[in-house]
């Protein structure tokens, strides 16, 4: 069954992102994720929460920066109130990063640290499309620009390096429909403008069928990442594999400087429509539920937290479009300063605000996970967001929202 349902993960994964990756080939310098989940190994469909999150994309506006520790076990104390028993997951997390060192492996993943203990700059280069020679620390830390394009991508890569660790709960259609029906205790909670708390409250409760609703309480962490750091890192910590320093490894290995900073926390409702997966088994349906969570709640703390939001290439300038949408957690109205991307003289990146456009509510892309079957009319889908508000835009500039 395991088998089946990673196929069924992968298959869906690909064909909703074909269409994304071949038509939008803008090079942009992307936010890089790392994702985690609560594990909660009394919870029914463990395996299959655990497979299909672990199996599903990275959302393609950020470089997968996964590695492979990607559960932490759920804190169980009968003895602490609900509140406190947060505070101690949040506890058992920062422990979890200290004791697997999980910031110092995100900084071994952006620099490609071998078996051996070498570093280069192929990831580094690939992501930014820098000049890899340029970047190469031996000839960088003699010359003026190779140092500008290290700062350079140190501020523009490393340091926008996210981490988001889900906890995840599972309500069924027909648990939420009884407490809706006592006096919506539950449904009370559903915020935002999509309507779902009023939903829940209406007489489709009483048939709801199948199908789960999902509350995501997500951490957000950001990489440490500046100039003393990276000074160390570079001068006493760097070594490639055609010359090993087996005191520089080590001091490498040894070095606690690395740190990740909690950015926030906030939780989100995905509202799995269960009526049009009738065919779906259970173990389909939460898999289902999975990655739409994610989805919902990586869209809802780009809204809280500005350092955590991405940019997007526009895909044309007329129509005013980009390929994000409701996935993205856009709405009507929505505000969006559009970014021209300059490389100064000194080689290091800025940008340059040309304008601001807003989401027009005509037409914005229903691009969430599995959407094509949930949608009832089967005509062609555009698939992309139009934008209002601006003259002389071309494709490839870069937007970013500000509201």
């Amino acid at each position: 069954m395991k088998k089946a349902l990673l196929c069924f993960l992968t298959a869906a994964c690909i064909s909703g992102n074909y269409a994304q990756e071949k038509s939008n080939e803008a090079i942009y310098r992307r936010s890089s994720l790392f994702t985690l989940m609560v594990t909660d190994e009394n919870r029914k469909y463990a395996d299959v929460i655990e497979e299909a999150f672990t199996s599903a994309e990275i959302p393609e506006k950020f470089n997968n920066h996964n590695i492979p520790l990607r559960t932490i076990a759920k804190v169980y104390d009968e003895s602490l109130s609900n509140a406190e028993l947060k505070e101690a997951q949040k506890g058992a997390i920062d422990t979890y990063f200290s004791k697997n060192s999980i910031a110092k492996q995100a900084i071994a993943k952006w620099f490609n640290r071998s078996d051996k203990g070498g570093f280069n700059m192929d990831l580094v280069s690939k992501r930014g499309s820098y000049n890899a020679t340029e970047l190469d620390v031996k000839i960088a830390k003699n010359s003026e620009r190779g140092l500008a394009l290290l700062a350079d991508a140190g501020e523009e890569l490393i340091k926008n390096t996210f981490i988001v660790v889900n906890d995840f709960k599972y309500i069924s259609k027909e648990e939420v429909a009884q407490k809706a029906k006592k006096g919506l205790a539950l449904a009370s909670g559903f915020a935002g403008k999509s309507g779902l708390g009023s939903k829940l409250a209406g007489k489709a409760l009483d048939v709801a069928g199948k199908g789960y609703v999902i509350k995501t309480t997500s951490h957000l962490y950001k990489l440490v990442w500046n100039d003393e750091i990276a000074a160390t890192f570079y001068n006493d910590y760097w070594i490639d594999d055609a010359s090993i320093d087996e005191t520089r490894k080590a001091a490498f290995e040894n070095s606690n400087i690395f740190k990740v900073e909690l950015v926030g926390t906030e939780v989100a409702w995905a509202d799995l429509q269960s009526t049009i997966f009738t065919k779906k088994s259970e173990e389909e349906l939460v898999a289902i539920a999975t990655v739409k969570a994610v989805d919902a709640v990586i869209a809802k703390l780009q809204r809280k937290y500005e350092v955590f939001r991405t940019k997007t290439p526009l895909l044309s300038g007329d129509p005013l479009s980009a390929k994000i949408g409701l996935k993205e957690g856009l709405e009507g109205g929505d505000k969006y300063e559009v970014l021209e991307q300059t490389i100064g003289k000194d080689g290091k990146t800025f940008y340059k605000r040309k304008g601001v456009i807003k989401v027009d509510k005509k037409q914005i892309w229903d691009n969430r996970y599995m959407a094509g079957e949930e949608q009832e009319n089967k005509e062609e889908i555009k698939e992309y967001t139009l934008f209002k508000g601006g003259k002389n835009f071309y494709s490839g500039m870069l937007i970013r929202q500000i509201n």
